[in-house]
């Protein structure tokens, strides 16, 4: 729940000076993307643009405090400044920053500058005392902010010192405007009316102009010798003879003379009782104070002129000008030393009634009382929580005696949580042990299922399977359904286990109960988690639609909830990525790697290994091996720099091996496969991928015996485990096994039951990346037309994109190739006698990818007939007579130059 008060702009005071010189400066202020009003406390900063602002619609306002330097709160109260301004425009930002769905605060300003840009009319959004902002991730997110704000947005920041925002970058480009102390100080005019305002006698000119002089025109200076005068009947420039000069280690002794020793005992109490409070309303101050009209109390000390100042228009909500506020805080701390706790527990108590848990919080922590703390967590601690209040919470949990921990332990679960929620695996299982150890009372079983639960959510993101399943299944046993959080996390971690255990059918179906469940109770980061697993699943099945269609319910459910930012968006569009890749749909493909790779932008680097990877992928399946390299590299250095899972490393060995397999490199693919751990079994898809890497490693360096071994096993595991697609993926390295080693009956055999189950999975990728020995296959099958009508079909369809992508024969056939062929000492004689055109070298490239006399006239622009002329031409320098002897010519031609064909 906001504070009203933090969004609502102050309102201007009675007797304020107009700063007319400054706020013509301001005039021009939607010229600009920042304006930054800098000065030490007291010069007016927030008086200033609060009269600048008056009457103006599209303007947002938010108060800083010390709490806000915690991103999801910053987010929260910038986001509602927003909406504030907009009248509600940025919807789904708003919906995104009250779920907490968003990965960093510069996706969720990307999401909120998206709907910014239907925004036609100037926006103004004002921060206040931005120097409380320490959180360098906020810094960051600001300096993204103020990049990418749309056009007619301007942002307000008021600090005491230069934030770190970016400010010289603004400053050279111009789009920064900028009033500093010396501009906000009060010249002699102003000085003198604002005593003119203040004092019952008018002054003489001279003295105001030397009094404004003797504190550099300091606007607080000048409101305490305006104080000081009316409160002593003294003459105000004995005051300000007191204040020249003055720092702030003696600001508090002048204070202390000058303001609280001048007011009744009374009024004394009020202001350093009062000043607990970080913003004030009635209730808090009647509870705060004992007085028993707060409202009238506060509007009183408002007329006296005691730094008070409203912050919103209806008047309800006040705080103290941060310089007097601090002051009196400090000698809050010196006078009422023992009334302190009550106090404070006090303001705790009335900010629990008016439904603010995370003030209270503040107070209970300052009243150093556990037993209140206690009680409000008790209550509120798993809805802050839910709204990422991390800091927070474990603040008030360290706070905590152990003991009391151990007789509320559930308070024990929530810092459970907190742990795993950053990460902090081997911490929860420690605590939890502990807390079971050392509790007074036997745990009831609802409780222990809870413990168990997470438990279990722990063991599978520790890898350890078989703990996984055994803590969900006994968490299940004990959870009570109202216990529907902790039930969603044990189903879904049974689920988990299942897939990795090979039993997908099992695993899909509790997949699915997991979403219903989920989606039943708004738990809507499971719901999504189940959706890519069963979209996985499918896939592993060989059911590529069906799991198309699951990862298209996965993005509505994503558009719907606001969960762009949750990087399993990034793990939704990466296996998206990876069945548009086995569809041969490439630029699609990558379009989906990259922008999983901008959700994940603001994580560690080492986050975007997976995506970077298909990345490569896409490369080689375009046959661009210097893209591939250069993607590589940055692959194999995240490779060195982290810890990932085995899955992970498997992905990334993928494609590293096919790399070497194009590129000829058996040292590399030796060292990695003297190194590289072989898994105890392969029962799941994770496991068959890295033996396949294992057995293509193996093929290229020719120990085809060790490979058919492997590949022979995986096959049988497949085929029991209905792993279709990974059934698939063997059979085509079982075919170039057996290509490679001139078993040829054998290798087509393969290809022809691999084709046959493409039907089913629609691959064509997979196919294509094993370049020209599978184009040769492919030609001799549509040659022999003997193929089914599918079969037939894709066969065509993956040579096309072969010949498209893969065209070592016509990409070698060059000018440059041709040279350094005419100059090999082995060239034929009659190549030498009878050298070809440059168009008839083209020609010969496209006879040996095996295109039509059609296709060679469509993929050159001639007409058909001159593409026989060119045929008949080359055919007789050659001294061939029919198209299968060019394709051997060319094919020894391509050897004798170092191409493996």
């Amino acid at each position: 729940m906001l504070i009203p008060s933090k969004l609502s702009r102050p309102v201007r005071l009675e007797h304020t000076v107009v700063r007319e010189r400054l706020l013509a400066k301001l005039s021009g202020a939607n010229n600009y993307r920042l304006v930054l009003i800098t000065s030490p406390a007291g010069y007016g900063k927030t008086t200033l643009i609060s009269q600048w602002a008056a009457g103006k619609h599209d303007l947002g306002w938010f108060s800083l405090d010390e709490g806000d330097n915690q991103q999801e709160r910053f987010a929260s109260y910038l986001i509602a400044a927003i909406q504030q301004a907009t009248g509600g425009h940025c919807a789904a930002s708003e919906t995104m920053v009250q779920k907490r769905q968003y990965a960093s605060l510069t996706s969720l300003f990307a999401q909120l500058f998206i709907e910014l840009a239907t925004w036609q009319r100037p926006l103004y959004l004002v921060i206040d005392d931005y120097h409380l902002i320490t959180n360098p991730v906020i810094h960051d997110a600001m300096r993204f902010f103020l990049r990418h704000q749309p056009e007619n947005m301007t942002l307000l920041v008021m600090s005491r010192n230069l934030p770190q925002l970016g400010i010289a970058n603004l400053r050279v480009r111009d789009q920064l405007l900028e009033i500093g102390s010396q501009l906000l100080a009060f010249n002699h005019q102003e000085a003198q009316q604002f005593f003119d305002c203040r004092l019952a006698s008018p002054i003489e000119a001279e003295e105001s102009r030397q009094m404004c002089d003797d504190v550099a025109g300091w606007a607080t200076a000048l409101q305490l010798i305006a104080l000081s005068a009316r409160q002593n009947n003294s003459a105000a420039s004995h005051s300000a003879r007191r204040l020249a000069g003055i720092n702030a280690s003696h600001l508090s002794d002048y204070l202390v003379d000058e303001v609280l020793d001048n007011v009744d005992a009374p009024t004394r109490s009020f202001l350093l009782k009062s000043s607990l409070l970080r913003s004030m309303n009635d209730a808090l101050i009647v509870r705060v104070t004992g007085e028993e009209n707060g409202q009238m109390r506060l509007e009183e000390i408002e007329r006296q002129g005691l730094f008070l100042q409203r912050m919103d228009n209806s008047g309800e909500w006040f705080s103290y000008h941060p310089l007097f506020g601090s002051f009196l805080r400090q000698r809050c701390q010196w006078e009422l030393a023992t009334e302190l706790p009550e106090i404070h527990r006090a303001a705790a108590e009335s900010w629990m009634a008016q439904g603010f848990p995370s003030e209270a919080i503040h107070h209970a922590l300052s009243a150093g009382d556990p037993h209140m703390l206690r009680d409000i967590l008790l209550n509120h601690a798993w809805g802050l929580f839910h709204h990422s209040e991390l800091a927070l919470l474990e603040e008030s949990l360290a706070a905590l005696p152990w003991e009391s921990l151990l007789e509320n332990p559930r308070l024990v679960l929530l810092q459970a949580w907190l742990m795993q929620s950053q990460h902090r695996y081997s911490e929860v299982n420690t605590l939890l042990a502990r807390a079971e150890q050392e509790m007074p009372v036997d745990m009831d079983a609802s409780l222990h299922g809870d413990f168990n639960a997470l438990r279990a959510q722990v063991a599978i993101n520790d890898g350890d399977q078989e703990e996984a399943e055994r803590l969900a299944m006994v968490a299940l046993e004990e959870l009570p359904l109202a216990s529907y959080y902790s039930r969603i996390v044990a189903t879904s971690v049974h689920g988990e286990v299942l897939h990795c255990k090979g039993q997908l059918s099992k695993s899909l179906t509790v997949m699915q109960q997991t979403e219903q469940m989920a989606r039943r109770h708004d738990v809507w980061h499971y719901a999504l988690w189940s959706l890519i697993q069963q979209s996985e699943i499918l896939f592993a099945q060989g059911f590529l639609q069906a799991s198309w269609e699951t990862q298209e319910k996965a993005f509505q459910l994503i558009r719907d909830q606001h969960l762009e930012q949750l990087p399993m968006h990034e793990f939704l569009l990466r296996i998206r990525a990876q069945l548009l890749w086995a569809w041969a749909r490439m630029d699609e493909a990558e379009h989906s790697a990259r922008h999983g790779m901008e959700v994940l932008a603001d994580y560690q680097p080492q986050q975007q290994l997976q995506c970077l990877a298909l990345l490569v992928q896409s490369s080689l399946a375009r046959g661009n091996l210097d893209n591939a390299r250069n993607h590589l590299n940055r692959l194999e250095n995240l490779l060195g720099n982290g810890q990932y899972h085995s899955d992970w490393v498997s992905n990334a060995d993928k494609v590293r091996v096919i790399y070497w397999q194009m590129t000829g490199d058996k040292k590399a693919a030796a060292n990695w496969l003297r190194q590289t751990p072989k898994p105890a079994f392969a029962n799941n898809h994770f496991l068959q991928g890295q033996w396949r890497n294992i057995a293509r490693a193996q093929i290229l360096l020719g120990e085809f015996d060790a490979a058919q071994e492997v590949l022979e096993e995986l096959n049988d595991n497949a085929r029991s485990l209905r792993l279709m697609s990974d059934l698939n993926r063997n059979l085509l390295l079982l075919n170039q096994l057996y290509w490679q080693s001139n078993r040829k009956t054998d290798a087509q055999r393969m290809l022809l039951e691999a084709l046959t189950l493409a039907n089913r999975t629609g691959f064509i990728s997979h196919f294509v990346i094993e370049g020209e020995a599978m184009a040769q296959q492919l030609r001799q099958l549509i040659q022999l037309n003997t193929l089914p009508e599918l079969e037939q079909h894709r066969a065509q369809r993956i040579l096309r994109e072969i010949n498209q992508h893969h065209r070592h024969k016509f990409a070698h056939f060059d000018e440059n190739f041709v040279e350094r062929l005419l100059n090999h000492p082995e060239v034929p004689e009659l190549i030498r006698t009878s050298p070809l055109t440059q168009r008839e070298w083209q020609v010969l490239g496209l006879i040996y990818s095996g295109y039509s006399n059609e296709q060679i006239a469509g993929e050159l622009d001639v007409a058909a007939t001159t593409i026989k002329t060119h045929i008949r031409n080359l055919y007789q320098k050659l001294g061939v007579a029919h198209r299968q002897d060019a394709v051997l010519h060319a094919q020894r031609l391509l050897k004798m130059m170092g191409y493996g064909v």
